[in-house]
């Protein structure tokens, strides 16, 4: 019984060391963005959020302008 426990806890370690080594491996193979790469992906995403945000706001003042028409 001992040994059959002292078997499968070999069995996991084993398993452990194979996932990280093919995760390490896998790591290798990924293509990592430069610096410059981040920079004009990021100032994109800005200014996109901050476009995004102005639409809502504006559609916010037209909607409330039109409310005090009705109102």
């Amino acid at each position: 019984m001992a040994k059959k426990v002292k078997e499968q806890k070999k069995t996991k370690k084993v398993k452990k060391e194979r996932y990280f080594t093919k995760v390490r491996k896998e790591l290798k193979l990924v293509k990592w963005p430069t610096f410059k790469e981040v920079l004009k992906y990021s100032i994109a995403t800005i200014i996109f959020v901050v476009l995004i945000c102005c639409f809502f706001i504006l559609l916010n003042l037209i909607m409330s302008w039109i409310k005090g028409m009705f109102v």
